[in-house]
């Protein structure tokens, strides 16, 4: 019998079905004692972030024209927030709408992992291979995480904005200018930096905790959810240093990318995607 496309709600179906069947698998898992079904954790090093970056570098080389066409998504994503920070009303919600972009980069780089993953298995890669996620039988899941993800992006600008509220108080700035001004020449001001920025890195361990290895996870093996957030918790408990130095690494080069009214994001993203795919690789086993 000829193969068909079928339909968008029967493929959604059996793609969500499938992952499915994968949670229930491995929240029995979870819930066990026995953890081999558990994927191995490995010790890293500083170098193996070097070697990921490297990696995630040449990768980016090899597909270049495929990773720019994908990854122009994000400084358009960073110019609407940066527009629709300008809005008067939306001005104290700025810089954490800029930093909260971070904790939701890793959704919009799951075609990149596939793209590595691709590449990995020997052949030429074209851009199309990043769409691959939606054949995925982990594609639910993937989703369901994605979702988790834009959830805490949002509780922190809720959070971010009550910070405000508490320190400089409930009146809007009159301009850009005013707000800035406001808040590196006052006692109120800074008071709003150093809380901000101290619950800001709380939400980022989490979402650092949540996803550093769990997208790439999910499209490699047939895991669910849960056994995917697990191993990258247990990632980052098992070496500490090491994903925290990669978490500042990753913010750094965010910043770096974002100066030049954020097109940076077109090479640095792409890299970091890739490499974040690498560091999966060594990571678990």
């Amino acid at each position: 019998m000829a193969k068909t496309i079928g339909n968008p709600i029967s493929w959604a179906a059996r793609n969500i079905g499938a992952t499915g069947d994968h949670i229930t698998e491995s929240v029995h898992h979870i819930g066990s004692a026995d953890t081999r079904h558990l994927p191995q954790v490995q010790t890293l090093t500083m170098q193996d972030l070097k070697a990921c970056l490297q990696a995630g570098y040449n990768d980016f080389l090899k597909t270049r024209a495929d990773a720019i066409f994908i990854i122009l998504v994000y400084p358009i994503a960073g110019l609407l927030m940066f527009g629709f920070g300008l809005n008067r009303n939306m001005v104290p919600l700025l810089a954490p709408l800029i930093m909260g972009f971070a904790l939701v980069g890793p959704i919009a780089a799951v075609g990149l992992y596939e793209i590595s993953r691709k590449r990995e298995q020997g052949g030429e890669v074209h851009w199309l291979d990043a769409l691959g996620v939606f054949r995925s039988p982990s594609f639910g899941a993937i989703l369901a995480l994605g979702f988790y993800l834009v959830m805490l992006l949002l509780i922190w600008l809720m959070v971010a904005q009550s910070i405000y509220v508490h320190t400089l108080g409930p009146d809007l700035p009159t301009s850009l200018g005013a707000f800035v001004t406001q808040v590196f020449t006052t006692g109120a001001g800074w008071s709003m930096i150093i809380f901000g920025n101290a619950i800001g890195f709380l939400f980022a361990l989490v979402a650092l905790a949540m996803s550093v290895v769990s997208f790439p996870l999910l499209l490699d093996r047939p895991v669910g959810l849960p056994v995917a957030v697990v191993t990258s918790v247990r990632v980052l408990r098992h070496n500490p240093g090491v994903i925290l130095a990669w978490g500042f690494i990753v913010a750094a080069l965010l910043i770096i990318g974002a100066i030049p009214m954020l097109l940076g994001l077109i090479v640095v993203m792409p890299v970091l995607g890739h490499a974040t795919w690498h560091l999966y690789r060594r990571a678990v086993v």
